[in-house]
């Protein structure tokens, strides 16, 4: 629904003053924890595959299959996300997965036999698929306008920082452990450790839900407008006109119902097409092979003959230019668009993919003993690097920026859901197929990520919106 010139421009020249942007800041970094729990979640298995694998006996389909159940609660929690926090409000949500990962940290840690540990990684799936949607709608809509997409790229940003800070733990507790991913400290295996210290940074997201306000296009909702306004004025300032600014969200709101799963059918081609481009963006995101890199990084580079200790430093590595390339895209999805950096990403990440592909094919194996030459082995680390720098600077931050942007009001909620629930299941494919396509041909398996990277190339070009500097009311 586009609203009049006169409400958009009221909106796009509503800028905060200092005090106000350091409060959105806060808030929106609070909001983001989430994220953080997500990036932290989904890395810190890298460093607990191999010991799960030698206490369990479990092979590399097995393996992978309780790697990988953590990703269908992500989608079961993207799921049913949107329509909870439409009637309990964002924060509620918030807490709910906070309680949600908490729990899955514990009971994770203090598995009694592999299928409990599945269990509890599935719990923790549904509290991730619930923040990844709840995070990136919640910012969008404290957001003013003219920072918005920055502020968005905070939820990339935690994301990124969970992921390293999972392996720099990792490789702390692996230390501490004698290098053993099973050596015991004080009674429990390493690996155990690696997984339950995300209680620490699950209850602090909890407790920053405590202090951060509701959305106020949630307030407005459900008629607490006085509340909605105070929002308004802390985020945007109290020189904004905050009477025009929710008769404008208002508007957007009028004859729009709670978004249902209904609400996004068309009437040729199932789901309406902007529901199928969010669908794609999700999918590609995820084909590119990238979880690759954090779920199994550690014993993908023990495949190619590199030791324990320095494929956790590998992973670590990674991870920092995961951190940089995140910033990059921070400072340059308002000023350069989000359709310009997603096609520098693709092109970056399909020729990284092509050199690792090429790199694998030169595996030897002698016995019990695999090994790449060293040319090869060189290519193989320094393209792993840029493959990692190349996404973390487009796809990784404005495929979060544009689902929190590009559906219109009245479908955003269920949406996202959808979106976020085929990026999960995406996610799940990759992740659950990976050790078997690489015990098949390594090199294979990279050649098919590069072939998606290429892919996404038109797919941007022909069906992706440029939102940059539009309001969510003016997203028709």
């Amino acid at each position: 629904m586009n609203t009049s010139t006169g409400s958009q421009s009221a909106a796009e020249s509503s800028t905060p003053g200092a005090d106000n942007l350091v409060h959105v800041i806060f808030i929106t970094s609070a909001a983001a924890m989430g994220g953080f729990l997500f990036g932290y979640d989904s890395s810190v298995i890298n460093g607990a595959v191999e010991a799960i694998r030698d206490r369990y006996d479990v092979g590399s389909a097995g393996l992978a299959q309780v790697v990988a159940i953590a990703l269908i609660g992500c989608a079961i929690g993207a799921a049913i996300a949107g329509r909870i926090a439409d009637r309990i409000g964002r924060i509620h949500v918030m807490r709910i997965a906070a309680a949600l990962f908490t729990v899955s940290a514990i009971g994770s840690a203090l598995p009694f036999a592999l299928w409990d540990l599945a269990m509890w990684r599935v719990l923790g799936g549904v509290g991730i698929g619930m923040a990844s949607v709840i995070g990136p709608a919640y910012i969008a809509e404290v957001s003013p306008p003219a920072y918005r997409g920055r502020l968005a790229s905070f939820q990339q940003a935690a994301i990124v920082t969970g992921i390293a800070t999972s392996q720099l733990v990792n490789l702390g507790i692996l230390k501490f452990a004698g290098g053993d991913q099973r050596g015991e400290i004080a009674g429990i295996e390493a690996w155990q450790w690696m997984l339950g210290v995300m209680v620490i940074p699950a209850s602090l997201y909890g407790l920053f839900s405590f202090v951060i306000p509701e959305s106020p296009r949630y307030l407005i909702s459900v008629g607490r407008v006085d509340k909605a306004k105070k929002v308004l004025a802390e985020v945007e300032g109290e020189n904004s006109d905050l009477d025009e600014r929710v008769r404008q969200i208002e508007g957007a709101m009028k004859g729009e119902h709670k978004s249902t799963f209904r609400d996004l059918l068309g009437s040729r081609f199932g789901f309406l097409p902007i529901v199928w481009i969010g669908i794609g963006l999700s999918v590609f995101q995820q084909l590119v092979g990238i979880n690759v890199v954090f779920y199994y990084s550690s014993t993908l580079w023990q495949s190619v003959g590199i030791d324990p200790s320095s494929s956790f430093f590998y992973s670590f590595t990674t991870s920092i230019i995961n951190i940089v390339g995140t910033a990059i895209a921070m400072l340059l999805v308002d000023r350069v668009g989000r359709k310009p950096l997603a096609l520098i990403g693709s092109a970056g990440m399909a020729t990284a993919l092509a050199l690792e592909a090429w790199a694998f094919s030169a595996k030897t194996v002698n016995g019990d003993s695999v090994e790449l030459p060293t040319a090869q082995g060189v290519v193989a680390l320094v393209s792993a690097h840029v493959f990692v720098l190349f996404f973390a600077l487009s796809w990784g931050v404005v495929v979060w920026v544009l689902l929190g942007e590009m559906f219109p009001n009245r479908l955003r909620a269920a949406a996202l859901g959808v979106a976020a629930s085929a990026q999960w299941i995406a996610n799940w494919a990759i992740t659950a197929s990976f050790p078997s396509l690489s015990d098949w041909n390594l090199s294979g398996t990279y050649v098919i990520y590069a072939a998606f990277a290429l892919l996404s190339i038109p797919f941007v070009l022909k069906w992706v919106p440029e939102t940059k500097g539009k309001t969510l009311e003016s997203m028709g």
